[in-house]
């Protein structure tokens, strides 16, 4: 069960980038352990809706709300619509990133770099930084979980394909570690996941849908990964099970 209530309220997780991917499995399975989740999106509210009703099916409560995360305004407006609807929040799954498609780093644009940046970078930050606010003791709060959503690119370094993504996940890395000192001792454990190789369709974006079907010859457990298989370890990270890790990172890459 949840751990981060001393209320008889159910604990609340943001997952952004909450609609697909290892996102949804994440926000799914945090419902089935107890917590209210806010899926957060920002334009397929279909398929945000379509996670949040089947988290109500099941019992759970959850809310869709668009924001785009690499803009403060929609970050603050986010955090404050949690605020009002579902309570204080206990736990945040930094999740939503982009990836631009397939290309060495001599055909890569400004805008592309900067649009890449501004949310898998910009965005984690400016989350955990709203999230840090009301969840810090420093500020008479009860303390938190934050888990940052990586990637193996970040020491694999996706050469040809796309350098500045595995650039922003390194990033996280060093986000992971420094905020997790940063904030020890008001009770928020910060930790990342490391994923590698996950059937989910950003592979699409980045132009190669079958991507995963190609390189698991090369994976040491010779498969790809399921979303849900990320989103159990984003769990347990936030759990009270990993109540003496911060400033780790979980790699969920099958060997890779």
């Amino acid at each position: 069960m949840p751990d981060h209530s001393t209320t008889l309220r159910s604990p609340v997780m943001l997952v952004t980038g909450g609609s697909r991917g290892i996102g949804a499995a994440t926000a799914l399975l945090a419902a089935r352990r107890g917590y209210a989740v806010c899926v957060n999106y920002i334009r397929d509210h279909h398929a945000a809706d379509a996670i949040v009703q089947e988290i109500e099916r099941g019992g759970g409560t959850a809310m869709a709300v668009a924001a785009d995360v690499a803009r403060e305004d929609h970050v603050m407006h986010l955090f404050e619509t949690i605020d009002s609807t579902l309570g204080p929040i206990n736990a945040l799954v930094n999740n939503a990133g982009i990836l631009e498609r397939q290309a060495r780093v001599e055909e890569m644009t400004g805008t592309r770099l900067r649009r890449v940046l501004a949310t898998n970078v910009v965005g984690y930050f400016l989350c955990a930084r709203e999230a840090v606010r009301r969840m810090s003791t420093r500020h008479g709060n009860e303390g938190g979980a934050i888990v940052n959503v990586s990637s193996a690119a970040s020491r694999l370094g996706a050469a040809g394909e796309y350098v500045d993504y595995a650039a922003s996940k390194g990033a996280i890395d060093t986000m992971t570690i420094g905020l997790a000192r940063e904030v020890a001792a008001e009770g928020i454990r910060v930790n990342a996941v490391r994923p590698a190789f996950i059937h989910t369709d950003i592979h699409a974006t980045g132009g190669e849908p079958d991507r995963v079907a190609r390189v698991a010859p090369s994976v040491p457990m010779r498969r790809g990964g399921d979303a849900e298989e990320v989103a159990r370890a984003i769990l347990w990270l936030i759990s009270a099970e990993a109540s003496y890790s911060t400033g780790a990172i979980v790699d969920v890459s099958g060997g890779a």
